[in-house]
Parts: C-alpha cells; structure tokens; sequence
C-alpha cells in the first residue's frame, strides 16, 4: 500500500493510494503514527477498509502531507553512505579520501519537515550555501532492540523519500551536522510510506534529484556502504528503535558542494527527488 497524511479542511487524515484516487482510512486509526504502532493488525483493517470503500478523491486533488507530519523524534541520518558521495564530500572538505569505517549517524529535527509541494525556504539570512541530497528512508514498525542483521527487515514498516536540505557552511562553522541539516523547513518527507511488502529488495532502487529538470544526482541503493539491516542492527544494541522512527539512508554523490564550480540552491529552484518503487517527491526553493 502507499500511505498518506493529507489536509482535508481543518483536519489532517490518513489515506491509502488507490490507482489515482485517495481512500481515506482513518476510521482505522486517527494518523499514520497510531496506524504504525497497531501493526499488522493494523495494516489488515486499512487493506479492509480500502477494499469496503464506497467513495474516494483524485489523487491530483489531494493537499498531500508529511506522511508523518510532526515526528516524535529526531530523524535519524546517516553521513557518507555511499562511496562516491563519501569522496567528493572530502575533497570538498580538503580531507582524505577514506571510506567510514563505521556508520556516521547525526539527526534531523522533525520541525525540519515538511510535505510534497511545500516550500523550502532559502534562509538566506542563515546560509548561502543551501544543498540537494535525495535520500532513501524507512519508518521502523515495532520495538527493536538488540536486532540481528538477519531479523531487521521486519522491523521495517515501510519506505519513503528524504530529501536532507543542508546548509553547507554551518557544517562547517559548528563542525557538525545537526543545525546544518534541522534548519526550518529543510526536510521535505514523501510523498507516502510505501509498506515493506511492496519494496522486497531496498537494496536495489534507482534513485535521482532533478533541480529545475536537470539531474544531479544518479545512483542505486545498492551502492550503500552500510545496508538497511547492518543499520538497525547497530543502532538497536543498546538503543530501543521504536515504532515510527524514521531512519534515513544517506546521499550519493552529485549534490552541489562537490561540483566544480559549486553549486547552491536559489529562489525558484524546483527539486525532484525521486527513487524507484516510491514516486517522485518535488520542491520548490522560496524567499520567504
């Protein structure tokens, strides 16, 4: 199923993607983190409401959301993912070029996020080197603590689309990740979850960002340097992973630090993020 949060009125509701009609269900659970947290039974009941349903609305008519609007944690991410981007993010860097040993984890701040169409603003007051990264990411679906490699996958819910606008310079500046990436915004989410039954092999998706329909970036899954199962794996040994935490996968290379000259984001720019199997999650840059 493709799962979504949309605006209807004064009230947000969850949906599932019929063709090109909504189906709404949320006589099943009142939003997609109840809907996460009532598991598999859960998920029956919304497969038996979309097939008991009487009546829909265009898909083209929908006011999509997040599909989790408001996280209730951090969004997990994962830095230098994939070798390439891993390469040129040290050149950009005049650092050596090394693959992580270990997975770099950092945080996203759910006020970051935002749904398709939303505009993400330039903050052109805090940075002017604003960034593209498409990214892969999955919500976790129930407890998870101390999971084998073997057993993650089913902890997965489902998948969906990050795009982790960042602000290159204030990487810098603080030496870390997190003000950089959480800047108001700068986390467009979506445009649904895809549920885990529909994406067998995660691992072997095209993915691509277009700004303004010119490619950027282009790559596969499969080019990870950590795997969606090494990931909870890690982060499940010591540290409960619950349902509705959103864990992101990382970028491949072609975001504009590492071009030559460098490229960033400006007033108007549209960005398409888009990975096979999901949908396209597009953007529009603005001066707010």
């Amino acid at each position: 199923m493709r799962l979504v949060t949309y605006q209807d009125g004064a009230y947000s509701r969850i949906g599932a993607v019929h063709g090109d009609r909504v189906i709404t269900i949320s006589d099943v659970a009142p939003d997609m983190q109840s809907l996460i947290e009532q598991g598999d039974a859960g998920l029956s009941r919304a497969r038996a409401a979309v097939d008991a349903a009487t009546s829909s609305i265009p898909l083209t008519t929908a006011s999509l959301l997040a599909p989790i609007p408001r996280p209730r944690k951090n969004i997990v991410c994962l830095g230098m993912n994939y070798a390439l981007h891993a390469y040129e993010s040290a050149r950009a860097r005049g650092n050596p070029e090394v693959l992580p040993e270990y997975p770099v984890f950092f945080t996203k701040a759910p006020t970051s996020v935002i749904g398709p169409n939303a505009p993400v603003p330039l903050h052109d007051a805090e940075t002017a080197q604003l960034d593209w990264e498409v990214e892969l990411a999955f919500i976790i679906g129930r407890t998870a603590r101390n999971v084998s490699e073997s057993d993650a996958l089913d902890y997965v819910f489902g998948y969906t689309i990050l795009n982790d606008v960042s602000a290159r310079e204030l990487q810098q500046q603080h030496q870390q990740f997190f003000r950089a990436k959480s800047l108001d915004g700068c986390g467009p989410l979506g445009p649904w979850i895809v549920t885990a039954d529909e994406i067998p092999d995660p691992h072997a998706l095209g993915l691509r960002l277009r700004v303004n329909g010119e490619t950027m970036q282009e790559s596969s899954t499969n080019d990870q340097i950590f795997k969606i199962p090494t990931l909870i794996s890690v982060l499940s040994h010591g540290m409960t992973l619950e349902a509705g935490d959103i864990i992101s996968t990382g970028t491949p290379a072609g975001v504009g630090m590492g071009m030559h000259p460098q490229r960033w984001l400006k007033d108007g720019d549209v960005m398409e993020a888009e990975i096979d199997g999901i949908g396209i999650l597009r953007n529009t840059v603005r001066k707010l």
